[in-house]
């Protein structure tokens, strides 16, 4: 792998975007502590470490950005639900449904109102945050020297400012960087949480040399779970497919053989990233209203059972429901026909349709429930055990950090490729 870097890192285009990449990640790490005008930090600070569940789980999100009310409390969450609506809309409105299949126009299309729609998502979001704060809850008091109006007006815009710095930020990335950008940026929230996890896993118990070895076996099973994890990520299911011979001019061509890879699990990181963020809208309309009554159904949805329960039927969902929008059957077999490729044993058409529809349904249930249960297993523990090491190194953290290393790695792969160097995959 070191090899492999370097060889990175000769390639001047690939060097560039990986610097820039990293370059752009340092920024937003650097506005995660970086405070909204006005916020009397140690105060604040102290407050939110006796907040709920549902308040914790936010913050680990943003990278500790909600815990230092900083430009970037917000996170990528406005953008990841504006991104979730969007997708459920394709399903709904038939224009949406029509701008997804019109290529770079349509989608073009898409991402202006996905941006548009994240700004009004930030803009509701600061504004519930901001009286949340402000609440004998968190007590946070502004300086009195100007009028508390201007200072609301200025809290607020700088969080919806910072929204759209991070969207930007992320875009930039997926454009001239390398890897997807909004991925990365809840890669580098997540794993920021691990040092300070470590360190308060050591000091969880009375006894430092039990700290220690609780921390360590910790550690061991999370490595030990990576391969597994891997592996299923890399799994697929291939379709064997054969291509009739045909006389083209004076030539022979076709007969060859080679298949369909279906990915057991073809939507990756995306159900648990977008399980999480439903699961913790509630928190996000919580800190809207402040309602005792909504809070507590917040808490109750971020940890116990009902958590549990929801992760686990939503990451399933969302495997189905993501690898659908991903891969067409029909228009796979309709390429086949035209192409002269059948599926041994299956009659092209309808017949080659519905059996590659039955083989996705197949591989895509087992390949749901086992990110469903690494994400809800590590729950589970932390709920009893209060270690913040499982929380940052929890079920639904390692598998986006996972499936974002393995897709960075893929594109860093392709382009080593390009130019006659090995990858990381042999």
């Amino acid at each position: 792998m070191l090899r492999t870097i370097i060889d990175a890192f000769k390639v001047p285009e690939l060097r560039n975007k990986i610097l820039f990449t990293l370059g752009i990640l340092a920024l937003y790490r650097f506005g995660a502590y970086v405070p909204v005008p006005g916020i009397p930090f140690n105060e604040f600070a102290n407050a939110f470490a006796t907040s709920g569940v549902s308040m914790a789980m936010l913050d680990l999100f943003t990278g500790g950005a909600l815990s230092h009310f900083s430009v970037f409390s917000l996170g990528i969450m406005p953008y990841i639900t504006a991104s979730i609506i969007m997708q459920l809309m394709q399903g709904v409105i038939p224009a949406v449904g029509r701008w997804s299949k019109e290529g770079e126009t349509g989608r073009k299309k898409i991402t202006q109102v996905t941006r548009f729609l994240t700004l009004g998502l930030g803009l509701i979001n600061a504004i519930g945050y901001l009286f949340l704060f402000k609440s004998s809850q968190y007590g946070v008091v502004f300086s009195s020297e100007i009028p508390e109006i201007v200072t609301d007006i200025i809290v607020v815009f700088t969080l919806v400012a910072g929204t759209a710095f991070i969207m930007w930020m992320g875009e930039l990335i997926t454009q001239r960087g390398i890897g997807n950008g909004m991925s990365l940026i809840i890669f580098t929230s997540i794993i920021s949480r691990v040092p300070s996890a470590i360190f308060s896993s050591v000091n969880l118990q009375a006894d430092l040399g039990m700290g220690i070895a609780i921390t360590v076996v910790i550690v061991a099973i999370v490595l030990l779970c990576i391969p597994a994890i891997i592996f299923v990520e890399r799994a697929q299911r291939r379709i064997p497919v054969n291509y009739a011979k045909r006389v083209q001019g004076r030539r022979m061509m076709g007969g060859q053989s080679t298949y369909i890879p279906l990915k057991v699990n073809a939507a990756g990181v995306i159900p648990i990233i977008f399980a999480s963020c439903l699961i913790y809208f509630p928190a996000q309309i919580a800190a809207l209203f402040n309602v005792e009554w909504l809070t507590a159904a917040a808490n109750a949805m971020s940890s116990g059972w009902i958590n549990w329960i929801l992760t686990l039927v939503l990451v399933v969902f969302f495997a189905y429901f993501y690898t659908s929008m991903v891969f067409n059957p029909e228009e796979t077999s309709d390429n086949l026909r035209k192409q002269g490729g059948f599926i041994p044993g299956v009659r092209p058409g309808s017949a080659t349709t519905d059996y590659i529809k039955r083989v996705i349904n197949r591989i895509t249930l087992p390949g749901g429930l086992f990110i469903a249960l690494i994400a809800v297993v590590p729950s589970i523990l932390f709920y009893f055990t209060g270690n913040q090491l499982i929380q940052a190194f929890g079920g639904t953290s390692i598998l986006i950090m996972i499936g974002v290393a393995l897709d960075t790695m893929s594109k860093i792969e392709s382009q080593l490729k390009m130019h006659n160097y090995e990858g990381f995959f042999k």
